[in-house]
């Protein structure tokens, strides 16, 4: 138990910017596990796999560190939107292709966060394991997400105050899959209020306890000050990729949620991972 604890503490530690790692819910460079044309292979099976389904919006997360890294009940580290648009080349081509928008940490003010677009090579770039997670919301959801995402309310429901371990019904701070849950949240309940959305939460979603000891945890935020443990309330848990596919399930949200792997799809499931 004492040897799992220590790989929890390593792994906040890690995921909160220790040993330069940026596949978490960071943009920019960092360590990188594989070549630029194996990451850009990977992103185009998970497109092509979006694609096939017709999703016009999926949640997508992605694997920044290797699965002994991870605690118990979490298998991604960063959480975001994919959106199908047409995006703009270089050379001023137009093409098909999905957008990601994301919640990520600000890399010079680890208090804080921005919201970034980017595309799928820039997601996986860094990632530690070629695996993404992805739910496919029902069409309704899918509808209210694309009419939602780029607008006013889309950004009014950023907390730019960040913390790894954020607690979902907690406004105090956000992390990178808080916020899609907020967003989630955002689009059904038709509000933008932060005190709303997380009464919402707290009523009807039930999040990731991160199951360690409060102390290792105390370490890890006095080592790290991105890591704040004043919004929990008894144990530490957090949204997760898990969390929010079993969310949609439960309520009817979703149509299915499934792994891609660089050999095609595993795990797949129309009840949530």
């Amino acid at each position: 138990m004492m040897a799992r604890a220590i790989f929890i503490l390593a792994f906040v530690l890690q995921l909160a910017g220790a040993a330069g790692a940026r596949a978490d819910s960071s943009a920019g460079s960092g360590k990188t596990y594989f070549n630029p044309d194996t990451v850009a292979g990977f992103s185009k099976v998970v497109e092509r796999e979006l694609a096939k389904r017709g999703a016009r919006v999926v949640i997508l997360a992605r694997q920044g560190r290797p699965a002994h890294d991870l605690p118990e009940g979490v298998g991604f580290t960063h959480t975001g939107f994919a959106v199908y648009s047409t995006i703009l080349l270089a050379d001023g081509t137009q093409v098909p292709g999905y957008a990601i928008y994301n919640l990520y940490r600000d890399a010079d003010d680890l208090h804080h966060s921005r919201l970034v677009s980017d595309y799928p090579a820039d997601f996986f770039r860094n990632v530690a394991v070629l695996r993404a997670g992805v739910i496919v919301p029902s069409p309704t959801i899918q509808r209210m997400l694309l009419e939602f995402i780029n607008t006013d309310s889309y950004r009014k429901v950023h907390n730019p105050r960040y913390s790894l371990m954020s607690s979902p019904s907690d406004g105090t701070s956000q992390n990178c899959t808080e916020f899609v849950l907020d967003v989630i949240n955002a689009v059904v309940y038709n509000t933008t209020d932060r005190a709303q959305l997380k009464q919402d939460a707290k009523q009807y979603f039930t999040p990731q306890p991160i199951s360690t000891n409060r102390v290792l945890l105390g370490l890890a935020a006095i080592v790290r000050p991105e890591i704040e443990l004043g919004d929990h309330q008894g144990a530490a848990a957090t949204a997760t990729f898990e969390t929010i596919a079993a969310y949609l399930s439960k309520f009817a949200m979703s149509s299915a949620s499934f792994v891609v792997t660089a050999a095609g799809v595993i795990e797949e499931s129309r009840t949530g991972l």
